[in-house]
């Protein structure tokens, strides 16, 4: 007998990390909100992320770095604009090309936002403990960055 579940339970890996980040982005939600900043949304830490990291990218690489398409980059980025939290600016290298810069609000919504996150990580750390929680957050990695490749289609077809 194996010690992998059934796919179709709520035991199965899939539905476990998916509602895992579902509660994860819903107690991002409520923290933003109460921080003063209810107009940020879970989904837009794809976008600010990057951004918070080098602000200024194009749309193809803040699409590459946020792992979105970039038809759901151009959706994303003008969500965000609608909300005052980014910028589209002509880049003086390529008049073709625009570049996202975080607005004024976005700057000042980034303090909230690392005080909720490291928040967050020490709920994970106190009911996980430190090692539990840094593997996970290795595995995870991992995932992540396997997500879009064949290797996860590989192992998951039993090759």
């Amino acid at each position: 007998m194996s010690d992998t579940p059934a796919a179709a339970t709520r035991d199965d890996l899939g539905f476990l990390l998916a509602k895992a980040s579902q509660r994860w982005n819903e107690r991002l939600q409520e923290r933003f909100a109460a921080a003063g900043f209810p107009e940020v949304r879970a989904s837009y830490g794809s976008i600010l992320v990057p951004l918070f990291e080098e602000d200024g990218l194009r749309m193809g690489e803040l699409a590459a770095r946020a792992r979105l398409s970039k038809q759901t980059m151009t959706t994303m980025v003008r969500l965000l604009e609608r909300d005052g939290l980014v910028e589209r600016r002509p880049d003086p290298s390529d008049a073709r090309a625009a570049r996202i810069f975080l607005s004024r609000r976005a700057q000042e919504f980034r303090p909230a936002a690392e005080a909720v996150l490291a928040d967050l990580d020490s709920e994970v750390r106190r009911a996980l403990g430190a090692d539990a929680t840094e593997q996970l957050r290795t595995a995870l990695r991992r995932l992540a960055g396997y997500a879009s490749s064949s290797i996860i289609r590989a192992t998951s077809s039993g090759r």
